[in-house]
């Protein structure tokens, strides 16, 4: 059950609870469900060792967003952060070093996670493709994996995003405005001024507009089992070779989620005769790439837009496409 925000008119906060929740996580490989307290009580935060100076911790950055996002926000409903972390790093504290692991206490260990990720659901702000409901939803990733914790501290790389999310699913639709794979910080006083300088550009209505248009293109049985061979071919194309050719980033197993799911997926299968729209299959690779690791989910779901994005085109000005052979 997930606990929203509500700003009153008078500025005070109130929560109520939504079974909205219920459904699975807008990412699930390899990770678990955490609170914010829990990050913010129960782990401890890791420095740069050469001089010791602190990185800005999980729990700093989700809580920046968080305040940020009530601020863009005012008056809106806003969810509690739903939090997924991964690559527990454990320790213990000096007093325990040499002590056999299972007479460890609990206040003897220590723990970090290395890669966290989290998305915050405006629904109150909602908007529907077809039959598929969407709510407005801002999120990012922190990767310690991405840092270099051996040397001085230096500039810190987060990712944010803007977008929408689909309740049929949770699957996340994130388009390239919508997205930074690098945002560079020291504190958090810049990296909100930086956020809040993507957010502000996020165009949220030509973003919907591109994702209604995907409906009004459709793939043939036979154009999508080109696409699919395709898309297993590419992985293998030397470097001359893909020179022109829109990059896919599905791995091999997502792809065989996707065709999967093309023939049993009830919400965004094949029709009857084989056929597919492009939403519909947007759909299926948001949805395979719920088994990405943390650290590129984001970059995975925004170019599963943009491939749909380049299949259009094709299709709409009748442009041969290497992947559909239309």
């Amino acid at each position: 059950m997930n606990t929203l925000i509500i700003k009153n008119h008078n500025n005070s906060l109130k929560t109520l609870d939504n079974d909205s929740g219920k459904h699975s996580g807008f990412i699930e490989a390899n990770t678990q469900k955490v609170s914010i307290n829990h990050l913010g009580n129960d782990c401890i935060v890791p420095v740069f060792s050469k001089d010791n100076e602190t990185t800005i911790s999980h729990h700093e950055f989700i809580h920046s967003v968080d305040n940020l996002a009530k601020e863009l926000f005012h008056g809106e409903v806003l969810n509690m952060p739903d939090i997924r972390v991964s690559h527990v790093i454990k320790g213990r504290v000096p007093t325990a070093i040499g002590k056999p692991v299972k007479e460890l206490k609990e206040h003897e260990k220590t723990i970090y996670y290395e890669r966290c990720a989290f998305v915050i659901e405006v629904p109150s702000i909602q908007r529907r493709v077809g039959d598929n409901l969407l709510s407005l939803t801002i999120g990012g990733v922190r990767a310690y994996n991405q840092e270099n914790l051996y040397s001085k501290k230096t500039m810190e790389k987060f990712k944010l995003f803007i977008g929408f999310k689909n309740l049929v699913c949770t699957n996340l639709c994130i388009s390239t405005d919508g997205f930074s794979n690098e945002i560079r910080s020291c504190s958090t006083i810049e990296l909100m001024n930086k956020a809040k300088e993507l957010f502000n550009g996020y165009d949220m209505e030509m973003h919907l507009n591109h994702l209604q248009l995907l409906q009004n293109y459709i793939l043939d049985e036979h154009q999508f089992s080109h696409f699919v061979g395709r898309l297993r071919m590419f992985q293998f194309l030397g470097n001359e070779e893909k020179r022109g050719i829109f990059p896919s980033k599905l791995n091999d197993g997502q792809i065989t989620k996707v065709v999967r799911d093309y023939y049993e997926c009830p919400n965004f299968g094949k029709e009857s005769n084989g056929s597919i729209n492009l939403w519909n299959l947007y759909n299926l690779f948001t949805e395979a790439n719920k088994s990405s690791y943390i650290d590129s989910s984001l970059e995975r779901n925004v170019n599963a837009f943009d491939l749909m994005q380049n299949i259009a085109l094709s299709l709409e000005i009748g442009e041969k496409n290497w992947y559909t052979h239309n």
